[in-house]
Order: C-alpha cells, then structure tokens, then sequence
C-alpha cells in the first residue's frame, strides 16, 4: 500500500507541473466564450503536455481509487 501513495505524489507533482507548463492562453473569458480569437491547434509539445496532463489525471484517479479499495480491506 505504501508503494501506492508514493506513486500518487508522484504523479501528482507531475501533474501540477505538466499543467503549469501549458500556454496560458486567454483567462477566465474564455471560459465562458468571451474571447474566442486565440483559439488555434494545438501542435508539438503543446498537445504533447496536454495528453501528458490527461494521462497523469486518469492515473492519478486509478491509483486514488486503487488506494481506497486496498485500504479499505
């Protein structure tokens, strides 16, 4: 169970940092369709860091639930 929670940190931190690496865009208009003229594809790294940050999420969300259900028992 250790080797669990070690990896969740771990991935966590990556997380963070892949998401803190990622273009800053617009802001909060963006997010609510406000400014819809910086929009562009996503290309090399880019797109790279945000699969990245997608992967890191979803196991991020697998070892939690990993975690939960070993402790559990």
């Amino acid at each position: 169970m250790k080797w669990i929670s070690i990896l969740q940190i771990i991935t966590s931190i990556l997380l963070i940092i892949s998401i803190l690496l990622q273009n800053r865009g617009s802001g909060l208009g963006a997010a609510f369709g406000g400014d819809m003229g910086g929009y562009y594809a996503k290309r090399g790294f880019e797109k790279f860091l945000v699969y990245f940050s997608v992967a890191l999420a979803i196991l991020f969300m697998l070892l939690a639930a990993l975690n939960v259900f070993i402790g559990a028992k």
